[in-house]
């Protein structure tokens, strides 16, 4: 059985949540403050958080930075209420996997959570290679020559997402949606910016790249 925290300080939708939770079969914990909720996900190891954008005692932004900082890996999707003004980037960056706006149908809720446990599940105890870089899906780690490479959320998740499309041309639209998660985005030019950081990291001679390849009046090519 799946563990799935939720983290609201709103205790009648925190309540709805876990009922409708339960009735899935998912077993359910409950948390009404950041400061409890990042205590329960460190000593209970969830399978998936749900966390509120507004708590006390500490936000949900804050509860994503500091677990990815200290290397905990679960899933989380963010809840934020209709009018909050949510960087939905920066949730990404800082290693949110999904957002949800209030309010929001339990067909949605239901259908999100179970995307984002089997896309975990399936990139459990995978190693991905490009060139000379292994990548270890399970601990989020890349390596070169056996020295990590140091990267930001968003760079990791668009290189999984290149190493999953292998030989395809990309359009910039296409990468938004799948690695940033929504449909629209102010300027498609944080891919060219994330591209050229992998560029950076991973290519042999970012100068004349030979994995990470530009497909003029498209978008991007990845090859092996």
């Amino acid at each position: 059985m799946q563990t799935i925290l939720v983290i609201d300080d709103d205790e009648s939708l925190r309540d709805t949540i876990s009922v409708m939770l339960e009735q899935e079969e998912f077993r359910v914990l409950q948390a009404g403050d950041g400061r409890e909720g990042f205590d329960k996900a460190i000593s209970n190891k969830p399978d998936l958080m749900l966390v509120d954008l507004r708590l006390p005692s500490m936000t949900g932004m804050e509860i994503c930075r500091q677990l990815r900082a200290a290397k905990v890996l679960t899933p989380i999707i963010v809840l934020s209420a209709i009018g909050d003004e949510v960087d939905k980037v920066l949730l990404l960056e800082i290693g949110a996997d999904d957002y949800v706006v209030k309010p929001f149908g339990r067909r949605e809720l239901l259908a999100r959570i179970r995307a984002l446990l089997r896309r975990t599940s399936q990139d459990a105890h995978k190693v991905l290679r490009c060139a000379d870089a292994e990548i270890d899906l399970e601990r989020r780690i890349v390596s070169r020559r056996n020295e990590e490479v140091r990267m930001t959320p968003a760079e990791y998740n668009l290189l999984v997402y290149f190493l999953q499309n292998p030989d395809r041309a990309l359009t910039r639209d296409m990468i938004l949606n799948s690695v940033w998660g929504y449909d629209s985005f102010p300027n498609t030019r944080t891919v060219d910016a994330h591209v050229v950081k992998l560029r950076q990291k991973l290519e042999p001679d970012p100068n004349i790249p030979r994995h990470f390849l530009t497909v003029h009046g498209v978008g991007y090519r990845f090859l092996p």
